[in-house]
């Protein structure tokens, strides 16, 4: 993990065309091109990246499909405006990370707050056996990990039981939208639980989500989880790195 705020994430390349589509993705998030601006001539910036025409052209066609960039013949390669982009794209989120860590902070805490809360209404009225044992599971991995040296694995264990609170409420549109926000949580999680204490202050509010879904309380399930959030947005505020404007 990476300090000043920023979680490292490791990314495994498995063609040439990927390798060369997260740099300019890169590039195009952290303002080296702006909206409306032409990518250089092909030529110029495969022979600057060192690849192929046709491995740039591959590399473009994949920030294409992610609403980046625009081609139309004679005028070239145009960067589009981030109100295109497809933000849920993972590499879009890594790359917002990297470029503009405090707007993905503010942006993952308001999407929590519009989602969770009625995930976990859902959740309460919806969940069965199988779920309700999924958010126990997860509960106790978190424990387990806070009791570790170095809390080894505890935002990994707390992404799952977010992961299980959206799959328990049977709405399949929230258990893959949390999926396709991972990154972000991962980072928003990181930050959240740097502070002192903030790890063993988050899991009495934990264990109050999963005892209202179980006793199908989706008042008592909603407000336990949006105590989990402002108290996280608390702890970013306080975390070490914090960006100034991320609170």
């Amino acid at each position: 993990m990476a300090s000043r705020g920023r979680t490292e994430i490791v990314v495994d390349f498995r063609t040439l065309h990927q390798r060369v589509a997260d740099e300019l993705g890169r590039r195009i998030v952290g303002g080296r091109w702006g909206p409306g601006d032409p990518l250089p001539v092909e030529d110029a910036l495969a022979a600057e990246i060192g690849v192929s025409r046709g491995v740039l052209r591959e590399a473009v066609k994949s920030l294409v499909a992610k609403g980046m960039l625009h081609v139309r013949p004679r005028t070239g390669t145009r960067v589009l405006p981030p109100e295109h982009w497809n933000h849920l794209d993972r590499d879009v989120l890594r790359w917002k990370q990297a470029g503009d860590a405090a707007a993905l902070l503010r942006d993952t805490g308001e999407l929590r707050r519009i989602i969770e809360p009625e995930a976990a209404r859902l959740a309460a009225g919806r969940a069965g056996p199988d779920d309700v044992r999924a958010l126990y599971e997860a509960l106790a991995a978190m424990e387990a990990a806070a009791a570790a040296p170095g809390r080894s694995g505890y935002v990994e264990a707390d992404i799952a039981f977010h992961r299980a609170l959206l799959d328990a409420g049977g709405n399949r549109l929230l258990g893959s939208l949390g999926r396709a926000v991972e990154i972000a949580l991962e980072h928003s999680f990181v930050v959240s639980t740097r502070t002192p204490g903030a790890v063993e202050a988050s899991l009495p509010g934990h264990r109050a989500v999963v005892r209202a879904v179980e006793a199908r309380d989706p008042e008592a399930a909603a407000a336990a989880v949006l105590a989990i959030i402002e108290s996280a947005e608390e702890e970013i505020a306080r975390s070490p790195g914090t960006p100034d404007d991320a609170g």
